[in-house]
């Protein structure tokens, strides 16, 4: 019996395993018809609930058709609204090829109207390459491109292309723009955004040959709307004191062989920049042919030594700390100082005995200058300069102002405190330049240098951006800044080395300045490398105009001078005169002149 139960085990067990594969291979299947179901599911929702605007977005793609609708980009104008930068529209004519039947038809009936060689727009059109559309010309007029739109296959694109009056005159301040008419210097650059405007576009449903049938419904903001035209932006710019200016200065820069030269001009009670020149400059609807060096407006981005330029300035911290005053006098050591921890100063000529503080700066005596720095110290002078501005961007609303080099006192030797009074171991902008001589001229008052006057809003209105004029803050005392102006820096150009600055009609006050170049590849100076600066301005008793004038590098070879007392000083009392001769406008005859021409008053 054991056996026979043994053997009739035998089929049980295999048809229970059979069993157990078969509901194994269901359960398998049925959980693989779930997935399925669930994965189709899944797609199902995904195609018309999490996905639907991407795949409807790639339907229009094939039944839509855009037009990009540009804006006009805002214009730059001088402050008396003369035009410096505009956009006009263009109309460019362009033909379809893919919907062209026969190219040289269509090409025979273009010529005539576009006056072309019928062969050249043939070519055009059978070579477009992987390009959808062929532009044939650009800049049609309007009845041309009415006539040309008549025939089939060929559109007109409406476009916008900048244009600068001005040319090479105000190219650095306006700056320029790309292909695309994005802001690539300048103002164009600094006010991109502004400018530019908020763009728009047309939607079409077309056929399958492309060609439109209806307006399609928006599918984002802008869609089948109309674009917003950019701000227009007023400079503080004079572009007439500008060409005066220009004309002046690049008489000097070709007369010398100068590697640059710049110029500004700026109304110092306001700190208005009313010009402002860098040459070489270049000619912005032409800049794919332009060396890009010429781009560099020098006036805000060259940092150099200023030489004996930046005298007036130490001499303002040392009498306003009370180190000097005005009647005492300094040995200035006949022209040999020399001592322990600070080295050998000599002078640029002759040598002087005992100055007075304005004979220190009438005859740019660079001892005198060490002297008064021993007096004042590394902090005192390290604390006015920074408040006069030196060391720092004074934030003009133009790209590319560097900031200079003024190390803090910590970082100071003894050759630092005798050196920095008279222009050496601190670098300085132009830009930076004129902020302090402002503040001098402005009787010691804070200034902000700017360039903006107002921006002018599609709609038409008008936001002043000049800075609100500070009335309080001073940075040295008015009496000082006073002195140093109407006293000292008048002797100057009166019995000084600015002589060449004297005009008949009115009292500059200034100060000459030559740094030599300091070399890029190790410690020194270069050989015969020298910038030749003046700044000043005029009427000394109520300045109404600066102006600093430098020229870098002038060919010492012509041996014609390379000192600031040469070249610049002349070239910035012409721009004084004919500055102050426009802004004062005719003089009116005195009333004796009347009566003896006239007979009558």
């Amino acid at each position: 019996m054991r056996t026979g139960q043994v053997e009739n085990s035998g089929p049980t067990t295999t048809e229970s395993a059979d069993v157990r594969r078969e509901r194994i291979a269901i359960t398998v299947f049925g959980s693989l018809v779930v997935l399925g179901f669930l994965g189709l599911i899944w797609r199902c929702y995904h195609l018309q609930c999490a996905s639907a605007d991407h795949y409807a977005q790639l339907s229009l793609r094939q039944q839509c058709a855009y037009l990009p609708l540009e804006p006009q980009r805002g214009a730059i104008l001088d402050c008396r609204g003369r035009v410096l930068a505009a956009s006009n529209q263009i109309r460019t004519v362009f033909v379809d090829p893919k919907i062209i039947d026969n190219p040289k038809e269509t090409a025979n009936a273009l010529a005539p109207i576009l006056d072309l060689p019928a062969h050249e727009i043939c070519k055009m059109i059978t070579d477009r390459g992987a390009f959808r559309y062929a532009p044939i010309t650009t800049g049609v007029d309007s009845e041309t491109a009415e006539a040309a739109r008549l025939i089939h296959g060929v559109g007109v694109q409406y476009g916008w292309q900048r244009h600068y009056p001005m040319g090479r005159l105000t190219s650095h301040v306006a700056g320029y723009t790309s292909s695309d008419n994005r802001g690539l210097g300048g103002i164009e650059y600094e006010f991109d955004a502004e400018l530019r405007g908020e763009g728009a576009r047309h939607v079409f449903f077309v056929d399958v040959q492309r060609r439109p049938l209806s307006f399609a419904v928006g599918q984002r903001s802008g869609d089948n709307g109309m674009p917003t035209n950019g701000d227009s932006v007023i400079l503080t710019i004079d572009s007439t004191i500008q060409q005066f200016v220009r004309e002046e200065l690049i008489k000097q820069y070709k007369a010398f062989e100068a590697e640059a030269a710049m110029a500004i001009v700026a109304d110092p009670r306001s700190g208005a920049i009313l010009a402002m020149v860098s040459l070489p400059d270049f000619a912005p609807e032409d800049i794919s042919r332009t060396d890009p060096n010429y781009f560099l407006n020098r006036v805000l981005t060259d940092q150099y030594e200023p030489g004996s330029i930046i005298k007036p300035f130490s001499a303002a911290i040392a009498l306003d700390t009370g180190v000097v005053n005005t009647h005492e006098t300094i040995f200035c050591e006949h022209g040999n100082y020399r001592g322990r921890g600070f080295g050998r100063i000599g002078e640029y000529r002759q040598g002087f005995g005992d100055l007075t503080l304005r004979e220190i700066l009438q005859h740019s005596s660079n001892i005198g200058m060490a002297k008064l720095g021993q007096r004042m110290g590394a902090e005192r002078l390290y604390e006015g300069l920074t408040l006069f501005g030196f060391g720092k961007r004074i934030g003009i609303d133009l790209p590319g102002e560097g900031e200079g080099l003024l190390r803090p006192p910590s970082e100071w030797t003894g050759y630092s405190v005798t050196r920095i009074p008279f222009g050496q171991e601190i670098s300085v902008t132009a830009i930076q330049l004129v902020r302090a001589l402002c503040m001098l001229a402005n009787g010691g008052r804070l200034v902000r240098p700017h360039v903006i006057k107002a921006v002018v809003k599609p709609d038409g209105s008008v936001v002043d951006t000049r800075p609100p004029a500070l009335r309080v803050g001073y940075v040295i005392k008015p009496q000082v800044a006073k002195w140093i102006v109407q006293d000292a820096m008048t002797a100057v150009v009166n019995d000084g080395t600015g002589k060449k600055a004297q005009l008949e009609r009115w009292q500059v006050f200034g100060k000459t300045g030559t740094a030599q170049l300091a070399r890029s590849d190790g410690r020194g100076y270069e050989e015969r490398a020298y910038v030749a600066s003046f700044m000043g301005g005029a009427p000394a008793e109520d300045p109404r105009v600066v102006v600093l004038v430098s020229v870098r590098r002038p060919n010492y070879a012509l041996r014609k001078g390379y000192t600031g007392g040469t070249i610049a000083a002349p070239v910035a009392a012409a721009i004084i005169e004919r500055t102050l001769t426009y802004l004062e406008g005719p003089q009116r005859p005195a009333a004796t002149e009347t009566l003896a021409r006239t007979g009558r008053p």
